[in-house]
């Protein structure tokens, strides 16, 4: 057997392999992080105005000036 034969049924033997499969399909790794972007996203929001539910905490800052420095 040649050089060139023995490299092209190296080829095709390397072509017919197949790939190893998912665990799922592939949508399904799209929809995970979706729903862990949206879960993020409802904590990151429900921390949206804390700073203005707790008024009694502005006044020590009031001392060091209009900026807190």
């Amino acid at each position: 057997m040649s050089i060139a034969a023995s490299v092209l049924a190296a080829t095709v033997l390397a072509e017919s392999e197949h790939a190893v499969e998912l665990a799922a399909p592939t949508w399904v790794f799209g929809a995970v992080a979706l729903v862990l972007f949206a879960i993020l996203g409802a904590v990151t929001f429900s921390y949206r105005d804390v700073a203005n539910r707790h008024g009694g905490k502005d006044e020590p800052t009031l001392a060091h000036g209009e900026h807190g420095h």
